[in-house]
């Protein structure tokens, strides 16, 4: 596996929607398709970690599958409205650092 960049990541995913006549569903669509993955990553999160075991009958997925999916969405989700989700992190890293640095009581060094 290599290390990349959030920026490479999302021209990834747009290079792969890019090739798809319908291209980027609009923002409250894709709000729907987040809604939904993430229902889908509760699921399996309380299937794993929670008291609720998993049908027989239903299909093996992993939270990592899941997680995946709510990314991938995210992303889509970012590149039609021409968010860079690098820059994104990065101001809400600043933010925990100085409007919340003192918010959760630290580890002892």
């Amino acid at each position: 596996m290599t290390d990349k960049s959030m920026r490479t990541i999302q021209q990834e995913v747009d290079d792969h929607i890019g090739q798809f006549k319908t291209g980027y569903f609009s923002p409250l669509a894709m709000m729907a398709r987040i809604t939904e993955e993430t229902g889908e990553l509760a699921r399996e999160v309380n299937h794993f970690y929670g008291e609720k075991p998993k049908k027989t009958s239903e299909a093996e997925v992993t939270v990592k599958e899941e997680l995946g999916d709510v990314l991938f969405t995210i992303i889509c989700m970012a590149n039609s409205l021409g968010i860079d989700l690098q820059e994104a992190h990065e101001e809400v890293l600043h933010k925990f650092n100085t409007r919340d640095k003192d918010r959760w009581e630290r580890k002892d060094d």
